[in-house]
C-alpha cells in the first residue's frame, strides 16, 4: 500500500476528531478491558468500549454471512467513509481506498460475490480505544480468506483497523483498513531457497 493512501487514511482520522470530550464519558483507567494501556484519561467509558467491541463482533458476523444490509446500516453515512482493500484488477492499483458509503458497501459486496470470504479475528489481541468522546479505534489481527481478484482462498494474516464515529444514530464505522501482513524475512528467505 502506498504512503499517500496511508496519509489520506490518517488525515481522515485527524479531520474527524472532536476537540472536546464530553465530561460525562471521561474516566481514568486502563485503555481497554485487558488492563493494557496507560493510566491516562480514556475519553470513553468502559461500557462504551464494551459496546464497540460488541459492534465489531456483529460486523464480523455480518461479513461472514455476507449480510450487506447489516453492513450498510453500520457504515458512516458520509462521503469520507473509507474502505482500504484489494482492487479487482492490477490496472486499478492492486490496493486502493474506496470512498463513500455506497462505494464501500458495493466493494464489500463484490468481495462476497467472488466466492469464499471469511474473517477470523484474534479477539485475544483486540484493542479498542477512544481517541475522543466521538471517535474510537478497533485494532485486531485477523485471518482473511477471500477468492477476490484471482486470489486463492487460503487464510492470510491482516491487521484490521477500524475507526468509529459517534453519530446521532449511534456508532458508525468510518474507516475499515485491512493491512496485509507480509511474510517474515525468515519465512521469505526459506521460501526462496525452496524455489
Amino acid at each position: 500500500m502506498n504512503a499517500k493512501l496511508i496519509h489520506l487514511a490518517w488525515l481522515l482520522v485527524a479531520l474527524t476528531i472532536s476537540p472536546l470530550a464530553k465530561a460525562q464519558d471521561v474516566e481514568t483507567g486502563p485503555a481497554n478491558a485487558t488492563g493494557v494501556g496507560s493510566s491516562a484519561l480514556e475519553p470513553l467509558s468502559s461500557n462504551t468500549l464494551d459496546d464497540l467491541r460488541m459492534l465489531y463482533r456483529q460486523l464480523i458476523l455480518a461479513e461472514n454471512r455476507h449480510d450487506t444490509a447489516f453492513i450498510r446500516a453500520l457504515v458512516w453515512k458520509n462521503p469520507s467513509a473509507l474502505l482500504v482493500a484489494k482492487t479487482a484488477t492490477l490496472a486499478e492499483g492492486n490496493w486502493a481506498g474506496f470512498w463513500g458509503p455506497d462505494i464501500v458497501v458495493s466493494h464489500i459486496g463484490s468481495l462476497f460475490k467472488a466466492g469464499s470470504f471469511r474473517i477470523d479475528p484474534d479477539f485475544a489481541k483486540e484493542r479498542v480505544v477512544g481517541l475522543t468522546a466521538d471517535v474510537a479505534q478497533t485494532y485486531v489481527p485477523v485471518m482473511i480468506t477471500v477468492a477476490f481478484a484471482g486470489q486463492t482462498p487460503v487464510p492470510k494474516p491482516f491487521l484490521m483497523i477500524l475507526e468509529w464515529i459517534r453519530t446521532p444514530q449511534g456508532w458508525r464505522m468510518a474507516t475499515d483498513i485491512a493491512l496485509p501482513i507480509p511474510p517474515s524475512p525468515t519465512n521469505l528467505v526459506a521460501a526462496q531457497r525452496m524455489n
